[in-house]
């Protein structure tokens, strides 16, 4: 998915010590999203968890787009020309509805419910997203994770997964990246990350054992679940940071309750966030949006989109180098 923002603002991102208690534990930090416009003739609402102010990474984490459940009558669906990723990898995953991917590697695919679609995008990638004439309903989180310095250069690639239900007492989960319950998805990453859909029965407690070295966000799909004692509602991502060998999670309502959960250990460097693009410095985004305005073949084209316009163009880059936003230290 593109972040169409027509103004994106330059994100610096580090990491630091995770946020405690005065006990010393890790505590539950709340982020709220913000509801960005996307695609369509009446343009598709998405609510963006990452990044943000006060937390840019999680693990490697490094953008989140919850949305749905979205009437396509209504807004006109999805419909994003190709444009340009570079030193990221993007994770599609549905709950309802289908999505058309397209992109330079050569790769035609379909988003369908509870089936992860990864792209590499390191050297440079593009690709375009359409959901389906058949689909009414969109509903489901794209995400975005950041390469470390060793692999941001990495060749295109596409994977696809669709994970078996893992019961657990308490729920289920379909564990998309990482290991969790006792399965492990085969989708390669290249730091340690965790993804998953857990689904909560009704007024259930369910206790995740998980692996003390990673930070975890908790982003609530349906009902109010509470998170180490913390109460979070629909759309709410919470945060704990590291040192952590289990996650509590309570379902607060009569009725199963839904959530994605994203881990990772901390990213350990540097990375500058603009449009599409994940590199080191406002000099190298520049370079890559003169790239793709200038439709090198660092991205390649995609064949078989039909679209109102070929590509997105890049937005407008800043006048001066913005400040930079980091994690809480």
């Amino acid at each position: 998915m593109s972040n169409t923002d027509v103004h994106p603002v330059e994100t610096t991102c580090g990491t630091g010590p995770c946020p405690r208690d005065e006990a010393g534990h890790p505590y539950v930090e709340i982020l709220t999203a913000r509801e960005v416009p996307l695609g369509g003739p009446r343009a598709m609402p998405v609510r963006r968890t990452l990044p943000q102010r006060q937390r840019s990474l999680i693990g490697a984490w490094c953008f989140a787009d919850h949305y749905g459940p979205d009437d396509v009558a209504a807004t006109g669906g999805m419909d994003v020309a190709p444009h340009p990723h570079t030193g990221l990898q993007t994770v599609s995953w549905l709950f309802t509805g289908e999505i058309e991917h397209r992109d330079s590697h050569g790769v035609h695919a379909f988003v369908r419910p509870g089936e992860v679609n990864l792209m590499t995008g390191g050297h440079g990638i593009c690709h375009s997203e359409v959901s389906t004439p058949d689909t009414t309903t969109l509903h489901g989180v794209q995400l975005w994770v950041a390469l470390p310095d060793s692999a941001r250069d990495a060749p295109r690639n596409f994977q696809h997964h669709a994970p078996a239900t893992t019961y657990l007492d308490g729920g289920s989960a379909k564990v998309f990246l990482g290991s969790l319950g006792g399965t492990t998805s085969p989708v390669e990453t290249f730091t340690p990350l965790l993804g998953a859909e857990i689904t909560l029965d009704a007024n259930a407690e369910l206790h995740l054992d998980v692996d003390a070295a990673f930070e975890h966000g908790v982003l609530v799909d349906t009902g109010t679940v509470r998170l180490a004692g913390t109460e979070l509602s629909r759309g709410m991502l919470g945060y704990v940071g590291t040192g952590l060998t289990s996650l509590a999670l309570t379902n607060l309502t009569d009725s199963p309750a839904r959530v994605v959960l994203l881990g990772g250990t901390p990213f350990g460097e540097e990375i500058v966030m603009w449009w599409n693009f994940v590199g080191r410095s406002h000099d190298e985004i520049v370079r890559f949006r003169d790239a793709w305005e200038s439709e090198s073949d660092r991205f390649g084209r995609v064949e078989g989109y039909e679209g109102k316009v070929a590509r997105l163009p890049a937005p407008a880059l800043p006048n001066a180098q913005l400040r930079p936003r980091r994690n809480p230290l």
